[in-house]
């Protein structure tokens, strides 16, 4: 039975930001689109009681694209927890996003729910890879919070999407991901971004969730790199005290007209 009064996580991911916030993306103003978001956000009721930014904040990985990205989350006053994406620069992200109500934590506790981040960003690579470290620090982690249904969230898919080319630059060592996962029961959620689409699927009763980005998408199931005419969006969980959730996209009508013709970004 569901229990009442839920946590609400809003999961925003591969904003894109740039310094120069009149700077285009595959002629997609990013930044214009996430203020869409925002818009759509703050017109939610109830409003989340958390945000869970999972990577690619910025496209040019510049102080001043995170700081553009505090600038306006702030003002929500929603606690926020972030994680960077192979288009990020780590030691930037934690010198900048770290002014409450933004956290740089990595492990934390809500609504009866353990929230553990993971860095799957590899330096001068589009794909993903959990160092040893992290992995260590993840099993440690669960060892010591074993009575908390658990939410885990890194920027790359652990699966492959069905697109050939995505499918090249995903998370590289997921089975030894999943050996950590086994081992731990209450783990319930696994949450990433990175492939710019919605996705979901289960695995030994863990569920794992993709998210759509703030600007554009990608054309799922394409064996090549191509944009989708699908609309901006983010990702909506409901979190209960007794490890179920129930989840939703949201997309926000945002209209522009797309470099279809790119073979990359």
């Amino acid at each position: 039975m569901i229990q009442a009064s839920p946590l609400l996580i809003a999961q925003i991911t591969d904003i894109h930001l740039f310094g120069n916030t009149s700077q285009e993306l595959l002629g997609l103003p990013t930044a214009k689109s996430f203020h869409a978001v925002l818009e759509r956000l703050q017109k939610l009721f109830p409003q989340p009681d958390l945000l869970l930014l999972t990577g690619d904040l910025s496209q040019d990985e510049t102080p001043e694209s995170y700081q553009y990205l505090q600038d306006l989350l702030k003002p929500l006053g929603i606690p926020t927890y972030w994680l960077p994406g192979n288009h990020d620069q780590p030691l930037v992200m934690e010198q900048v996003l770290n002014q409450a109500p933004i956290s740089p934590q990595k492990s934390f506790s809500a609504g009866g729910w353990q929230f553990l981040l993971l860095n799957s960003a590899v330096s001068g690579c589009v794909q993903g890879q959990l160092s040893p470290e992290s992995l260590d620090w993840l099993n440690l982690q669960l060892e010591q919070t074993r009575e908390r249904p658990t939410l885990i969230s890194f920027h790359h898919p652990p699966f492959a999407v069905n697109s050939d080319w995505l499918d090249r630059i995903f998370l590289q060592n997921a089975e030894e991901l999943f050996a950590v996962i086994d081992r731990h029961p209450q783990v319930r959620l696994v949450v990433f971004g990175h492939i710019h689409q919605e996705f979901s699927l289960s695995r030994d009763g863990v569920h794992y969730l993709g998210c759509p980005s703030t600007c554009f998408q990608f054309m799922p199931e394409s064996e090549k790199f191509g944009l989708d005419n699908t609309e901006p969006g983010f990702r909506l969980i409901n979190l209960y005290p007794d490890g179920s959730f129930q989840t939703t996209v949201e997309r926000v009508a945002f209209a522009h007209q797309l470099d279809t013709a790119a073979l990359g970004y």
